[in-house]
C-alpha cells in the first residue's frame, strides 16, 4: 500500500510522529463530524449521487492531505509531563 502524501513530506511538517498522528487524528475527526452534520442536513435535498461524492475520500486522507498542503497548523502546549 502507497502511502500518499509521502511520509517524509509529512513528517518535515511536524516536530515528531507522535504529533503527525496526533494532529492527523483530531482534524479527522472534525472533518468526520462536519460531514456527518452535513450528510444528515442535506439528506433530504441531496441526490444520491451528490451523497456519494461528499464521503468519496475517506476522512483521515483529507488531513494528511492538508497537513501535506500547510492549510493547517498546530502549536505544541508543552515539552512536559506533569
Amino acid at each position: 500500500m502507497v502511502i500518499t502524501p509521502d511520509i517524509d513530506l509529512l513528517l518535515s511538517k511536524v516536530d515528531s510522529k507522535y504529533s503527525l498522528c496526533i494532529v492527523a487524528a483530531r482534524r479527522a475527526r472534525q472533518i468526520n463530524d462536519m460531514v456527518h452534520g452535513v450528510r444528515d442536513q442535506a439528506m433530504l435535498s441531496m441526490a444520491p449521487s451528490q451523497l456519494a461524492a461528499l464521503t468519496s475520500t475517506k476522512p483521515l486522507t483529507l488531513a494528511l492531505e492538508e497537513i501535506a498542503s500547510d492549510d493547517i497548523s498546530y502549536e505544541r502546549k508543552s515539552d512536559s509531563l506533569k
